[in-house]
């Protein structure tokens, strides 16, 4: 580990500074979070540059208490202002703020570019680095020292508040050592995340290695074995800690078919329960199935639109409940990824995969209080709320809808699911009154659902991008179509079976007519799989990264039409097949105990979904296809 040579002497003596100016700003950060910043300004600072404070949150109080939270930022006009991927500065500044906001103290923003060296020499440095050198020896090369910043002007301002105990929120020793030299008591070192990418894990490895800054990139979930040391050059995107530990796209689906028989054996019990059994729950977490579209960097496999997809599909064809009910699960935890860091860092805490229900129908009411919004409504139709931490509940203020992120404990949970099909989804109501939502777990919803969300300034993968109404609509004609596989598959199994009558042995699939009607299902589960596919590729294409960069992907109008038009037909397609192999079956297949008229009323009441409603899709994809636009923005 390298020393850094230009630390003070202990207690070194700095003439007093004095507040020049003061103003408020209000700031508003490119992921979408605001806050308000008081920012000072001073007179006599030792090095006479212009450095700003920015009071944040409840400082005077924080002040009062002894110990406010301090971040010294060194000015990043790359990484602050055009968001490069080549440190962790402007990920920093941004958690920064939220997190002195909350807890009330001063983010210093100091005009030390490039580690002191200025912005033309850091570009220099960049260069170098360019061909081999990491972030520390490219500054020896161009003649500097390793890091040439003096935090005496940081200490002036403080001192000039009063704030002479704070808590640093830090990963960088020398922030500390120099403050502490210069008479600023450090009471607590707080560190900042570990904000890894793959243009940076060179740079925060030679950040650890040669400067003890606290960074735990070993065990940080986005690199793989050998990366962040310096030894490989990037993070592959979508990599858990240990390749092993990732699944493809193959074996991710091979799990998920892998629980078909378990799912048919249990499915009476499911519906029985109108929840899905804990030991089903916790089959699918240990084979990852939750963790399926979160990104990496929470713990997430990071897989695609159409990997997510074909694995409800195959759960499908084990039980509808089963599938409606993981498949919604996981992708709440994707849109749980969404959200800006703060609530990332609070829901994925301890490495575990968030689950969490959502509903929007109908909408509450949310009504802002000091801090936060005071939130009302009934909400139905939560499915997996059974097996939840969190609710995701949409509410409106004044007209406009937001999305407020609360924790199931603080809701009132009403048993209303009693329905005929997907008994099993546990899909009950939510109640509130008044409830307190902070303002960091309420979201805009437009912001939210858009492809430029807060999560995508966080993550790389590809799918983060993706508006959300893409994947909600995945789920039902998924669940429809494996549903309507197994139905044509014990149809199969019946039609083929040997029975005796009146001392002969015969087979239905002898029957002319059992052949014929066996011959219509399978056309038209045929045409729902062609349907299905055309859609799915449509949307996979969608997402896939271009050049490498991250991007915002969406479908143009007239591929859109086609694609919720293809999904559409699918559903309508396989709930006739499902429909012509029960007219088929016979009496017995009425009984409760046969799993076909389960697969007919499940697909029943997944038809009724708004999104496999036909008419109105018919109506949107007319438009879209005849380039008039969509008069519904969700669709």
């Amino acid at each position: 580990m390298t020393a850094v040579a230009h630390a003070p002497l202990p207690h070194a003596a700095l003439p007093a500074a004095t507040v020049r100016s003061r103003v408020t700003v209000p700031l508003r950060f490119p992921d979408g979070y605001s806050t308000t910043a008081e920012i000072l300004t001073f007179h006599g600072l030792a090095d006479g540059k212009e450095h700003l404070l920015l009071a944040l949150g409840p400082w005077e109080q924080a002040l009062l208490s002894g110990e406010p939270m301090v971040r010294l930022h060194s000015e990043c006009m790359t990484g602050d202002v055009f968001g490069s991927e080549r440190c962790d500065c402007g990920p920093q500044l941004r958690e920064a703020a939220e997190t002195i906001t909350g807890a009330g103290g001063f983010l210093l923003y100091l005009r030390q570019e490039g580690r002191g060296i200025g912005l033309y020499p850091k570009l220099d440095a960049y260069a170098l680095q360019d061909q081999g050198l990491d972030t520390y020896d490219a500054n020896l090369a161009l003649g500097h020292a390793e890091d040439e910043r003096d935090y005496s002007a940081a200490a002036q301002m403080l001192e000039a508040l009063g704030a002479t105990s704070i808590r640093l929120l830090s990963n960088n020793p020398d922030k500390a050592g120099q403050l502490t030299a210069f008479g600023i008591g450090v009471g607590e070192k707080v560190p900042t995340g570990v904000h890894l990418s793959a243009a940076n894990s060179r740079y925060l490895a030679a950040k650890r290695d040669r400067t003890g800054h606290t960074l735990d990139l070993d065990h940080d979930p986005r690199v793989g074995p050998g990366q962040g040391t310096g030894a490989e050059p990037a993070v592959v995107p979508g990599m858990a800690k240990g390749a092993a530990e990732v699944p493809g796209h193959e074996e991710m689906l091979d799990r998920a078919a892998a629980f078909v028989p378990a799912l048919r054996a249990a499915a009476e019990e499911t519906e029985g329960l109108r929840r899905l059994p804990d030991a089903t729950v916790e089959s699918l977490k240990a084979a990852g199935v939750f963790r399926m579209l979160a990104p990496a960097a929470v713990g997430g496999f990071g897989l695609g639109a159409e990997t997510y997809g074909e694995a409800v599909r195959r759960l499908a064809r084990g039980c509808a409940s089963t599938a409606w009910t993981a498949g919604h699960l996981a992708e709440h935890a994707w849109m749980l990824a969404r959200w800006p860091k703060r609530v990332q860092d609070e829901v994925f805490a301890g490495g575990g995969m968030p689950l969490a229900a959502a509903t929007s129908a109908p909408v509450g009411a949310a009504r802002k209080v000091p801090g936060g919004y005071a939130v009302s409504g009934h909400w139905s139709f939560a499915s997996g709320i059974m097996h939840s931490e969190w609710a995701l509940l949409a509410v409106q203020q004044d007209g406009h809808r937001l999305q407020a992120l609360v924790p199931l404990a603080d809701l009132e949970l009403v048993d209303a699911w009693h329905t005929d099909g997907l008994r099993g989804t546990g899909s009950n109501d939510l109640r509130a009154a008044d409830l307190f939502v902070p303002d960091y777990r309420v979201l805009d919803w437009a912001l939210l659902s858009a492809a430029d969300n807060p999560g995508s300034l966080i993550h790389s993968d590809p799918l983060i991008h993706t508006p959300m109404a893409t994947l909600l609509n995945l789920v039902a004609p998924a669940a429809a179509l494996g549903s309507a596989e197994y139905a044509l598959e014990l149809f199969r199994d019946q039609l083929l079976a040997p029975k005796v009558k009146n001392g002969v042995d015969i087979r239905q699939a002898d029957s002319p007519l059992a052949q014929a009607r066996y011959a219509r299902a399978a056309g038209l589960l045929a045409s729902a799989q062609q349907h299905w596919e055309a859609g799915l590729s449509a949307v996979a294409a969608s997402v896939q990264p271009q050049s490498g960069l991250r991007q915002a992907s969406g479908l143009p109008d007239g591929d859109r039409a086609a694609f919720r038009l293809s999904l559409a037909l699918s559903a309508e397609a396989a709930q006739e097949a499902v429909r012509v192999v029960l007219a088929g079956s016979g009496g017995s297949a009425h009984r409760l105990s046969h799993p076909l008229q389960r697969i007919q009323r499940d697909v029943g009441v997944l038809l009724s979904h708004p999104t496999l409603g036909i008419d109105p899709i018919l109506e949107q994809a007319g438009r879209g296809l005849l380039g008039l636009g969509f008069t519904a923005p969700s669709f």
